[in-house]
């Protein structure tokens, strides 16, 4: 089985570090990691960011699965690229995991970003539009792609003190794709 890893990680200081340690944790339970960073990009090519996106769809049409690190990137929701990529592993009818090392639920995270109140029913935020509320862990579009083309988000019960290198619910989910392949 090939896993498309996708997440923010590709942003980190140490970005090549973490994509040769989560391709390591796949190989150790049978199963074959592709790193977006792995793609080999000219950058002296006028096209770098187009580059890059074919690149990392090509990876994602050879992937039989996707882990997507849904990890709060830059404001209280995931990825923005990540999104995109585990919509497009949905829509291909590939499997579908994913993770977060931000245990809380997202009207929650919203509220460290602006002021939250109740207005009619519901929650708005500071400039009063509304806030989705319904106790899970991101957009109900990334949870419910997880839940209908995979499993469930893997969560740890509280942050690890490092979200960025703490692998062990990449990992769990590692697990989770590798017995899929067992139990064909």
């Amino acid at each position: 089985m090939k896993i498309y890893l996708a997440g923010p990680d590709v942003f980190l200081p140490d970005a090549v570090e973490i994509g040769k340690r989560k391709v390591a944790i796949c190989a150790a339970h049978g199963v074959s990691g592709l790193y977006p960073l792995d793609n080999a990009i000219d950058v002296s090519a006028g096209e770098v960011s187009l580059d890059i996106f074919k690149g990392n769809q090509a990876m994602m049409d050879a992937a039989d699965a996707i882990i997507a690190n849904l990890t709060p990137f830059r404001g209280p929701g995931a990825d923005a690229g990540t999104a995109y990529e585990l919509g497009y592993m949905a829509a291909r009818g590939k499997l579908c995991l994913g993770y977060s090392n931000d245990p809380t639920i997202y009207a929650e995270r919203v509220r460290r970003f602006t002021e939250v109140s109740s207005q009619d029913g519901h929650l708005v935020d500071a400039e009063k539009l509304t806030v989705e509320d319904f106790g899970l862990s991101d957009n109900l579009m990334l949870m419910h792609a997880l839940d209908l083309h995979g499993c469930r988000l893997v969560t740890p019960r509280q942050a690890p003190a490092d979200i960025w290198h703490d692998l062990t619910a990449f990992e769990a989910c590692v697990r989770l794709a590798a017995e899929r392949v067992a139990s064909r």
